[in-house]
């Protein structure tokens, strides 16, 4: 049974180790911060200026003023930091995030990225996800496995504009986990209740079974 989107952000949490800097994408991934595991230190960047993002607020707790890069409304921790996006896509160049968790469109077998437009629709601009598959230690994708008309997600080359070439080095989606490495992807987890078959028969991509395959905990 595929996983719910809270289901993937827990997942996705589980990539969070003690002391990083971890960007979060629009979507799915902006859920994450409301599973980060206990005991675990991590802060929060976001490309507008802010340093120190806590979970997402309860519903009338809202502050308008304080947003995230994707214009949802975000609470602060003690400690946070306020600055321009200048100094923030200076963070981000500078190679001092640890950890990018996006959502996407389409992902390759070779870990390209397609998350930022679809030709002929109007996009507001392709926002930071360019500067942060390009400058990011880790990047780990976040999304469903096909798309609304049941096509696979996961391909053997995308087919919309790329925010980045061979960027991505974990793919979470609703039925399992890929790893991607210089072979290719490897599937490594499977979603409770699916199976590698069903997998197969919803991936265009190639891949190889890991030896060591389990079920994914949450």
């Amino acid at each position: 049974m595929p996983l719910t989107r809270e289901q993937l952000a827990q997942r996705a949490a589980q990539e969070l180790r003690d002391g990083y800097y971890v960007n979060l994408g629009i979507g799915i991934p902006t859920l994450v911060a409301n599973y980060i595991p206990s005991g675990t230190d991590v802060m929060l960047q976001s490309e507008n200026g802010m340093l120190g993002l806590g979970p997402f607020p309860y519903e009338g707790m809202e502050d308008p003023d304080l947003i995230n890069a994707g214009k949802q409304t975000v609470t602060a921790i003690p400690g946070t930091s306020f600055f321009s996006s200048a100094d923030s896509f200076g963070m981000i160049r500078g190679g001092h995030i640890d950890l990018a968790i996006l959502g996407a469109m389409e992902v390759s077998e070779q870990g390209d990225l397609a998350n930022w437009m679809i030709p002929g629709k109007m996009v507001k601009g392709m926002g930071g996800a360019m500067d942060l598959v390009a400058g990011v230690k880790r990047v780990v994708v976040v999304m469903e496995h096909t798309n609304k008309a049941g096509e696979s997600k996961v391909l053997h080359a995308c087919r919309l504009p790329l925010t980045g070439k061979q960027c991505v080095d974990l793919i979470i989606t609703d039925l399992c986990v890929f790893e991607v490495g210089d072979s290719g992807l490897l599937l490594t987890e499977l979603a409770p209740g699916s199976n590698s078959d069903e997998i197969k028969g919803k991936t265009e991509a190639r891949f190889t079974v890991s030896d060591s395959l389990r079920e994914m905990t949450l």
